[in-house]
């Protein structure tokens, strides 16, 4: 301070010294004295004239401020000034904040340069980083904290190369990570800005700082601050998970892992009274959307993004959006990012499209959330981001969902149309904003139409049956003849907004709807005056606003030819091809449909799938619509200029390649069923085996205590041979070492226990060995076996054979008794006829009478006989007959034994062919992949695009099947 008042002094007794006089002044006596005192005053004053004579003090002070931090380390007062001093030089902050609107923009660039030279300066002795890297390590305010402010303002200025020397220098990223634990909050909250600096486009930092906790202590902060209420400290910790998550998927996996999904709940828990948002409230919840949408994003991995949707919905970060998106108050941008958050969550994962759909608006009645959307979207009056970002939350919707495209598609059908009006459904509000004089409602009722069938020929074919009431009095007509109609009409109905965009809609849809659908195409074509609509647009020489329409109608002609059936005989593929020929030339046709491709719009649209325009009138093609022309633009190309033979020969070996893929995919199956089938088996074997392994340990621990309880009865036995010398008399036996004759008695029976359990166990681990032998045997024989058992039985058995045999004889008895009782009533009339015979008859007198009488009584009661004699004899036949039909049913029984044998011997016969038969698969496959590829080249040669990643896939398949049926044989 001495030497500052003299140099003082001597400014005031003579001439006043230029600046750059006083610098050089000081730095000598920085580098020339001796006393700690005197160099410290010099630095602080060369801190003190570091702002306004920033390029005189870099230039000549630097080497000696670094010189000062290398020796004076144990001066933390000096070493703050230093570091001051050279965060001066360096920042451009300063000089930003000092600048007037007034100074031009040279004199900034300027000062950008020379910050970036100083930093060059600095860093070019990587030793200069790594000794600032040690200063951050130190507890005292004055060092810490201006060493964080300089290490940000390198980072700023040249960020790649400081990076790097920090990620080479040992535990560099390590000690700046205990700023965040740093109890001082401007030192704490600095850090986090230097983490925002140091983690920007660096991916190996980024992993670093997460693998250092950074998740943990960010969410403390946020947690601490307030969460959405809080200050700018929020947006900055924000900030910094955005650079260490955005793009880096082993750290948003760290992310997810480590259970911090759940810890965003809290962010966006709003309360019920939503007036007054504060500015930083808006930005940090802005920031808080975007974190979700980072780890969500389409351009992630499929399965990470998978993951994370997952586990937003499981720990209910989801249900917390859609509360948000239902509520009432809440600024425009934040419903709007909202909106689009939502979207990406709900994108592609079934669980999370589901619940979206159940969600209801807090209205009178309760309408779908879907329902109330849609309303906004085909609303004018809504702003134009808004309507964009519930077209995109449509898309996600439907993305990937097919139950979800038949529920909208469902809306629009005869048969579920409500009749009352009470309630307005989705595909009412669609085709309201498909035929309104909105321009952009146009556009995107079409495009939402067009992705509720996307890869959905069901629908395709159902929206077929969708009529629509034009006028009263008038028959209803079909929506794809009302969509033909409004587009040949073209300017001719006043529309709001651009003229192409309601005919670019309506052709994106129509090239949706018809593309992979034959019937729609038939449909398209019964109309007479569609195809001289389109080739007259293709045709004609119109302007640069009507090219995209001449595209997008070739795209729609070409597909009809591509997925023509020929149903339609003044339409089939070789007359429009003709036609073409005829009205356009192939060449013209070719040039036209290329306008699609080469539009700045499509470059555009192509890029991501949220929908993103900077005004209505860019707003002209869909993302998935892109990939579909990508598709078809070849294909049509080539069928355009196909010939008729070759497209003959094409379908043919289109229709060999589907039966071979037929007959592969068979065998697949039947693998597939087989390698189930043993995979269970060998879970059966693997269960046996460890009930086995638990037996045999029961069984070695029972063997192990039989042979304890028979070296203790060896023992005793021993000991009761010796008492028997010694003592004679039996009381004197009762005792020995304490051990009685009952006890004896009782180990012997328990001996002969444990012997029984022992042998029972054996046999029931003889019965286990036999099962887990009987199960590795084939599935296939298995079932064999059983159906050839089943076939063994059949029907009645021997049961009913021998029922039928005592039947028969039962009525052979009864007809022998009833024979013996007819010869037995014949004899008794031989022998009244003999008597009468011999008896003489009298002439007169009672003696005559009486033998008349006797006569007449004889005569009646041999006609009672004669007819008891004929009503047996029927029965008798009767019972005959039914004797002779039973025979024929023990007959047929005996027959159907018969066969049943044969056809026991033919399943077996069967089964040893299907052995021989499942052999041979294998063989068959490889012939049959050889035909595969045959075809294929086939089909190169005739031109048509083949893919060979399908060849490697089934060929690896094959190996893969290949290599199982082994492994089915070895087991």
């Amino acid at each position: 301070m001495n030497f500052l008042r003299g140099v003082m002094g001597a400014q005031s007794a003579g001439p006043q010294p230029s600046g750059a006089e006083t610098i050089q002044k000081l730095c000598d006596r920085v580098a020339s004295s001796t006393l700690l005192d005197d160099r410290r005053d010099a630095v602080r004053a060369l801190k003190s004239l570091s702002k306004k004579y920033r390029l005189e003090v870099g230039i000549q002070a630097m080497p000696h401020l670094i010189h000062v931090l290398q020796t004076d380390r144990s001066d933390s007062e000096i070493i703050g000034y230093a570091l001051d001093t050279l965060y001066n030089i360096i920042s451009n902050d300063l000089e930003e904040e000092e600048q007037d609107d007034s100074e031009e923009e040279n004199s900034q660039k300027q000062v950008e340069d020379l910050g970036s030279q100083f930093t060059e300066i600095f860093i070019k002795q990587h030793e200069n980083v790594t000794l600032l890297l040690t200063y951050l390590e130190e507890f005292d305010f004055q060092v810490r904290w201006p060493g964080v402010k300089l290490l940000t303002a390198l980072l700023k200025q040249q960020g790649p190369q400081v990076q790097q020397i920090i990620l080479v220098s040992p535990m560099g990223v390590s000690r700046l990570m205990d700023l965040l634990a740093d109890s001082r909050e401007v030192i704490r909250n600095d850090g986090v800005l230097l983490l925002q600096q140091l983690t920007r486009s660096n991916a190996a930092i980024q992993k670093i700082v997460a693998f250092e906790n950074a998740f943990e202590r960010l969410l403390d902060i946020i947690t601490e601050e307030g969460n959405s209420d809080g200050g700018i400290v929020v947006e900055d910790c924000l900030l910094l998970l955005q650079n260490l998550l955005k793009n880096n998927n082993s750290n948003q996996n760290f992310f997810k892992e480590g259970s911090y999904i759940q810890r965003m709940k809290p962010w966006f828990e709003v309360s019920d009274d939503n007036a007054g948002w504060s500015a930083q409230k808006v930005t940090n919840l802005h920031l808080m959307l975007q974190l979700v949408r980072v780890l969500v994003s389409p351009t992630n991995p499929p399965g990470a993004t998978s993951s994370c949707q997952k586990a937003m919905f499981h720990c209910g970060l989801l249900q917390q959006l859609c509360t948000i998106l239902m509520a009432t108050g809440v600024p425009a941008d934040i419903l709007t990012e909202t909106i689009n958050t939502v979207s990406e969550v709900i994108r592609g994962c079934q669980i999370n499209q589901d619940y979206f759909a159940s969600v209801n608006a807090p209205s009178n009645p309760p309408r779908p959330a879907i329902v109330v959307l849609l309303m906004s979207m085909v609303n004018e009056r809504q702003p134009f981001v808004l309507r964009c970002a519930v077209l995109y939350c449509f898309q996600c919707f439907l993305y990937k969902n097919q139950k979800g495209q038949g529920e909208i598609v469902s809306t629009l059908l005869p048969s579920t149309i409500d009749a009352t009006g009470n309630s307005v459904s989705a595909g009412q509000l669609l085709c309201g904003g498909l035929f309104s004089t909105d321009s952009l409602s146009n556009w995107c009722a079409a495009v939402a139409l067009a992705h509720a069938l996307q890869e959905n020929a069901t629908l395709k074919e159902q929206l077929l049956r969708v009529q629509l009431a034009t006028s009263i009095g008038n028959p209803p007509v079909s929506l794809l003849q009302q969509c033909t109609n409004i587009l040949s009409q073209g300017d001719k109905i006043d529309r709001r907004g651009s003229k192409v965009q309601t005919r670019v809609g309506l052709l994106m849809l129509l090239c949706t709807w018809l593309s992979n659908c034959p019937i729609a195409v038939t449909h398209f074509l019964h109309n007479s005056a569609n195809i001289p609509f389109l080739t007259g647009q293709i045709a004609e020489n119109l302007g640069e606003e009507e090219q995209l329409v001449q595209g997008l109608c070739a795209l729609l002609l070409g597909i009809s030819i591509y997925y023509n059936d020929n149903s339609l005989e003044n339409y089939k593929k070789e007359k429009l091809k003709q036609l073409i020929e005829k009205r356009i030339g192939k060449e013209n046709f070719i040039e036209k449909l290329g306008f699609i491709s080469k539009h700045e719009f499509y470059s555009r649209a192509a890029q991501k799938p949220q929908p993103t325009f900077s005004s209505p009138d860019h707003m002209m093609f869909d993302h998935e619509f892109t990939k579909l022309v990508k598709e078809l633009e070849g294909v049509i190309t080539k069928a355009v200029y196909k010939s008729s033979e070759e497209d003959k020969k094409e379908e043919e070996v289109k229709k060999s390649l589907e039966q071979h893929d037929n007959i592969v995919t068979h065998y697949k199956n039947v693998i597939r069923v087989q390698d189930q089938e043993l995979e269970e088996l060998k879970k059966q074997v693997e269960s046996l085996k460890m009930q086995n392994e638990q037996f045999q340990t029961t069984i070695t621990q029972q063997v192990s205590q039989i042979q304890q309880h028979k070296d203790q009865y060896n023992l005793l036995k021993v000991q009761l041979g010796k008492e028997n010398q010694h003592h004679t008399s039996h009381s004197d036996v009762a005792q020995m070492n304490g051990v009685q004759p009952e006890d004896i008695s009782k180990l012997r029976d328990e001996i002969e226990e444990w012997k029984r359990k022992l042998e029972l166990l054996q046999e029931q681990l003889k019965e286990k060995d036999s099962l887990i032998e009987t199960l590795k045997l084939p599935s296939i024989e298995g079932g064999t076996t059983e159906q050839s058992s089943q076939t063994n039985k059949p029907s009645g058995g021997p049961d009913a054979d021998n029922e039928l045999y005592k039947e028969v004889e039962t009525l052979r008895s009864k007809i022998q008794s009833q024979s013996s009782d007819i010869n037995k009533l014949q004899t008794e009339n031989h022998e009244l006829l003999q008597k009468l015979s011999l008896t003489p008859v009298p002439v007169s007198g009672d003696g005559g009478t009486v033998v008349v009488s006797k006569t007449a009584d004889l005569d009646g009661r041999l006609s009672t006989l004669l007819q008891e004699t004929k009503e047996l004899k029927n029965e008798l036949t009767a019972l005959n007959e039914e004797k002779a039909s039973l025979k024929l049913q023990l007959d047929s029984s005996n027959s159907t034994v018969a066969i049943l044998q044969n056809e026991k011997s033919k399943l077996q016969q069967e089964l040893a062919e299907s052995k021989k038969e499942q052999d041979d698969l294998l063989v068959l496959l490889a012939d049959q992949d050889q035909k595969i590829i045959a075809l294929k080249n086939k089909l190169k040669e005739l031109g048509e695009p083949v893919e060979d990643e399908d060849d490697t896939e089934s060929g690896d398949q094959g190996e893969d099947d290949e290599e199982e049926d082994g492994e089915e044989e070895e087991d």
